[in-house]
C-alpha cells in the first residue's frame, strides 16, 4: 500500500515566500504545522492509502487527461482558512479564478471515479495548503494577520504537467516522492 495524491508541484517565488514568513512571523505563537516550502503543491485529487495493483489504472486515467490538456498560467492570489473562523483547521493560499485548472481538477476527480476512486463530497477547490492548524490561542491577532494577506498577489506560474506523489511519513516531516509524471501538451 502506498499513501498517494495527484498534484501540480509549485516552485515558490520571493514574492510568495515573503507573504508565507509573513504569516509564520505573525502567527509564531499559535500551534500550526507549517508546510515546508519544497513541499508546495495544489492537490487534484487525494487517493490515500492505495493497493499497488491500482497504480496502471491512475497511470491510464492520469495520461489521457494530461495529454487533452495545453500548458497553462496560473496566478496564485489570496489567503484564507478553511474551517470556521472560531475552529480554523488550514491555511492555504489560492488561486485567481482560472477555467482551465478547474475543468482540469474535475475531470481528474471524474475520470478516477469512473476508475474506482470515489470522489471527494466536496466540490474541486484549488489551493495551496500552507498550514495545518493544531489550535490558535489569539483569534483576534489570527483573524488579522490572514485579513492583511486576504487580496495578496502571490505570483504567477506555469502548469506544465501532473505529478503522482508518495506521501511518506519521515521523523523529520512529511516527504512527498515523485511516482509518475504527466505532462500537459506543449
Amino acid at each position: 500500500m502506498k499513501r498517494l495524491f495527484a498534484g501540480i508541484k509549485l516552485t515558490p517565488d520571493k514574492n510568495l515566500l515573503k507573504t508565507f514568513d509573513a504569516l509564520r512571523y505573525a502567527l509564531q505563537w499559535e500551534k500550526i504545522s507549517w508546510v515546508k516550502p519544497e513541499n508546495f503543491h495544489i492537490t487534484l485529487k487525494f487517493f490515500g492509502k492505495t493497493p499497488e495493483e491500482k497504480l496502471p489504472d491512475i497511470r491510464k486515467a492520469l495520461q489521457e487527461i494530461a495529454s487533452g490538456y495545453q500548458i497553462f498560467t496560473l496566478k496564485m492570489t489570496g489567503t484564507g482558512i478553511f474551517g470556521s473562523s472560531y475552529k480554523p483547521r488550514v491555511i492555504w493560499f489560492g488561486t485567481e479564478n482560472n477555467e482551465t485548472l478547474k475543468q482540469l481538477g474535475e475531470k481528474i476527480l471524474n475520470a478516477l471515479d469512473e476508475a474506482g476512486f470515489s470522489r471527494d463530497r466536496q466540490n474541486f477547490v484549488p489551493h495551496l495548503t500552507i498550514g495545518r492548524i493544531r489550535k490558535i490561542e489569539h483569534k483576534k491577532n489570527f483573524q488579522e494577520a490572514i485579513a492583511a494577506h486576504r487580496h495578496d498577489f502571490l505570483q504567477e506560474c506555469t502548469v506544465d504537467k501532473i505529478i503522482l506523489y508518495e506521501s511518506l511519513l519521515k521523523p523529520g516531516g512529511v516527504v512527498y516522492k515523485p511516482l509518475m509524471e504527466f505532462s500537459l501538451s506543449a
